[in-house]
């Protein structure tokens, strides 16, 4: 693909329906199984206080996004691309972390998928998952697979939150509590806001939407505000449907209801909305998953092709892959305990690392952009945020321990 000074520029409508489908992709990647099964597990834990957690991981992940989408964009490089420019080799080491830890996570979502159309139709879950596996795999032979991709994962993503605005509305959640505690929290824990943010923008999630972007057409220095606004949108939308969540199972857990099961949430689904609740359940998990397997293939393949590789021949590996998630799915189950845990510490070296290359471009090499000047407020907020990203690094690094227990 050409940088942005050459690649032929999109009317504002093309340019207008590529950047939704990279925020809701970016989005959606993040709404995944274990978005859902973390969100339900904290507001079990401290209850109305887990909103004070999810409004600083949003201001936190916004930081993150917005020097990612706008340094990618004015590039017109994709985040390998850069780091071998900055010091070659460091581009495909970071492309071998995403990638691994891309496969392997994306064996948990395509178990996802299968749980999801059990919980909605009852269909056994490998078979489930199969079917799931083969959807994602029309979409990138489609011939128009560009488009097709934007306009699933932004009709599902509307899915999720239509459903979950439902069920969070019967759920009759204490909203001026929720909101109090989102300023002034009685339980403040560190661990499970580092937590939210490591699974918002951490591993392939955090590329998913500026690559995207990048294949779209939509980037280059004339792009900046549209760059913007998409990178923070696409945070308020991950954001929105924590958000609901969040509402849905603290309605539950106000009126009573003590979950004990080992799927939490959709047994707090049950109670909020009965049976209707249940099946909303399996249509979001399903939804959710199926949107993390089609953005961990697609930001996964991104880091081993070069932007000039034909549309045609990505979109071929992209299907190689989802293929043999789900052929491995289909023997295992679900992705082994321990390569999660390998994919987890991968994941928390991804963000530190690649944003250290991102940061360096936008200080110190401005060729890179194109001469664009690049803000020194967004400079300083993206330095503050890479060394929290450190400290999530080394925690991530500290789960391989639970190997050897």
């Amino acid at each position: 693909m050409a940088t942005p000074s050459t690649k032929p520029k999109l009317s504002t409508s093309a340019r207008r329906t590529a950047m939704l489908g990279a925020m809701f992709l970016m989005a959606t990647s993040a709404i995944g199984p274990g978005f859902i099964t973390q969100t339900t597990e904290f507001t079990v834990q401290i209850g109305a206080s887990f909103a004070f957690a999810i409004l600083v991981s949003i201001l936190v992940d916004i930081a993150v996004q917005l020097n990612v989408w706008r340094i990618i964009g004015v590039s017109g490089l994709r985040a390998q691309e850069l780091g071998n420019k900055i010091l070659p080799g460091i581009g495909w080491a970071l492309a071998a972390l995403v990638f691994i830890g891309g496969m392997v996570f994306n064996i948990g979502n395509i178990a996802g998928t299968g749980l999801g159309m059990n919980a909605m139709m009852g269909l056994d879950p490998k078979i489930g998952g199969i079917i799931s596996a083969v959807v994602a795999i029309l979409i990138f032979l489609s011939k128009r697979a560009g488009m097709a991709l934007d306009k699933i994962v932004v009709m599902l993503g509307a899915i999720m939150i239509l459903l979950m605005l439902y069920v969070a509305i019967v759920a009759a959640p204490p909203v001026g509590e929720a909101l109090k505690n989102a300023v002034l929290p009685e339980n403040i824990n560190f661990l499970i806001i580092t937590t939210l943010i490591g699974g918002t923008v951490g591993g392939y999630i955090t590329y998913a939407g500026a690559h995207r972007m990048l294949d779209s057409g939509a980037a280059g220095i004339e792009n900046v505000k549209d760059i913007t606004n998409a990178s923070i949108l696409s945070i308020i939308v991950t954001g929105v449907m924590r958000v609901l969540l969040f509402l849905a199972i603290l309605g539950v857990v106000a009126g009573g209801a003590v979950l004990t099961t080992n799927n939490k949430a959709a047994e707090a689904f049950g109670h909020a909305a009965g049976d209707i609740g249940m099946r909303s359940f399996g249509v979001i998990l399903w939804a959710a998953a199926l949107t993390s397997v089609i953005g961990a293939a697609y930001t996964s393949v991104s880091f081993i092709t070069k932007s000039t590789t034909p549309e045609r021949t990505r979109n071929l590996i992209t299907v190689a892959f989802i293929a043999v998630c789900a052929v491995i799915y289909l023997f295992l189950g679900q992705a082994p305990q321990t390569l999660l845990i390998f994919a987890g510490a991968f994941n928390g070296l991804i963000l530190p690392l690649g944003f250290a290359v991102l940061l360096w471009a936008a200080w110190r090499r401005r060729d890179l952009l194109h001469g664009y000047a690049y803000p020194k407020w967004l400079l300083l907020i993206g330095v503050a945020t890479w060394l929290l990203t450190l400290f999530l690094g080394w925690n991530s690094l500290a789960g391989l321990s639970k190997l050897w227990a």
